[in-house]
């Protein structure tokens, strides 16, 4: 394969990328030197799940693998403890060490769901940073000046608004591009939201005498509403690690436009065959549904395996276009006395609170048995048996005792 087919493949499907030029340069010096690349990929352990909206910038990763390069994975577990503001209107905020340590653990399990294990360097930037005098910290942040850090879209938004912005949060940025001088990054990879960021450690390499890594920026995946990203705070993401048809269950909830963008950027198929798909579905040829069950089942057997996708796919059919209920129930048990409908959905674990309860009571997705209820403040008589049904794949038996 020549080098600019290896580009080619490389930059597909990218937001941003800088530079064609220097890339084809650091490939001609890596196959006469016969080494890979190194490409950095950052993870905040913010949350200890993987989920689809990961997958884009790790199927990326995997293809850089696949053409001989070496992946150094940097969990953030330093930089996690501080608080990360990209694309936010205020700090995430930080975790304490325990929950680092817990998250970063998670990830390591799930990320060689996609990685190749023998190609990967996976690295903790406490390493570096946690090593930092104090005066060091001032004569890295020398490199930088504050107008270089409010040319950021999300701080100038914020000044401009006359919103508080910490110098915690000029660091971040800081140190994340020393990331880049550590690892010796001869490419970055991120979402459009951490663009500043890899462009900063490309400055701050220069400035430490390396070579300017190259950026390559992803699209942020819409998660389940097909609106706001994929996101767990924000309840609309796919976890890799989930149940079979608890996965499959949600990718049958993506709006119809959405599913090609999962085609293309989750499963990696080829445009041709998603545009051909696309034409299917709009000439009539295709159901929707049909095309939604072959991403939820392909996405399913990716991660698990074909029989729990095939497993899903039934029981999806049974219970939502036969009406059937679900071949293994959930069981609450409560004592033979009135509760609360709302108290109920809660202690079946059907909701988190009283509030999402009531809020899906208003929207006519609460079932007893048959019987829809609309009472928010019904009380309920529990029966042996009685099943409570919440939204589309809610359900719980009750028992009594």
């Amino acid at each position: 394969m020549s080098i600019d087919e290896q580009i080619d493949i490389l930059t597909a499907r990218s937001v941003d990328f800088f530079s064609r030029e220097l890339l084809k340069k650091k490939l001609e010096k890596a196959g006469h030197e016969k080494r890979g690349l190194r490409i950095k990929y950052g993870a905040d352990p913010s949350a200890p799940d993987i989920h689809l909206g990961h997958v884009v910038g790790l199927n990326k990763l995997r293809e850089f693998q696949d053409l001989g390069h070496t992946v150094v994975f940097i969990i953030g577990d330093f930089t996690g403890m501080i608080g990360d503001p990209s694309g936010r209107s205020q700090t995430r905020k930080p975790l304490t060490r325990e929950q680092v340590k817990e998250n970063a653990a998670s990830y390591q399990e799930q990320v060689f769901k996609i990685l190749d294990r023998d190609r990967t360097e996976v690295r903790f930037n406490s390493e570096w940073c946690g090593e930092m005098k104090f005066e060091d910290v001032i004569r890295l942040s020398a490199h930088v000046t504050v107008a270089q850090m409010l040319a950021r879209d999300d701080f100038a938004k914020r000044y401009g608004a006359n919103q508080p912005i910490s110098i915690v949060e000029f660091l971040y940025p800081l140190v994340q591009a020393y990331d880049s001088v550590m690892v010796e990054a001869d490419v970055e990879l991120g979402g459009t939201d951490q663009l500043f960021n890899l462009l900063l450690g490309r400055e701050l390499q220069k400035a430490m005498g390396q070579e300017q890594q190259c950026v390559l920026t992803l699209p942020l995946i819409e998660g389940l509403d097909g609106v706001q990203k994929m996101s767990k705070s924000l309840n609309n993401y796919v976890g890799i690690d989930e149940a079979p048809r608890e996965m499959y269950g949600k990718l049958m909830s993506v709006p119809d436009e959405l599913m090609w963008k999962y085609y293309s950027y989750i499963l990696c198929w080829p445009e041709v065959e998603v545009e051909q798909m696309r034409v299917r579905v709009a000439e009539g040829s295709l159901h929707p549904r049909a095309a939604k069950d072959g991403l939820a089942q392909a996405v399913v057997e990716r991660f698990v395996d074909q029989a729990a996708a095939k497993d899903a796919s039934a029981e999806f059919t049974r219970v939502f276009a036969e009406k059937a209920l679900p071949d293994e129930l959930p069981e609450v048990r409560v004592p033979a006395e009135e509760i609360g409908l709302l108290t109920l959905m809660v202690q079946a674990g059907l909701t988190k609170s009283n509030g999402e309860a009531r809020r899906l009571v208003k929207q006519g997705a609460v079932r007893i048995d048959d019987e829809r209820i609309s009472d928010e403040r019904a009380m309920v008589m529990p029966q042996e048996g009685m099943v409570l049904r919440s939204g589309k794949r809610g359900f719980a038996k009750v028992t009594i005792g």
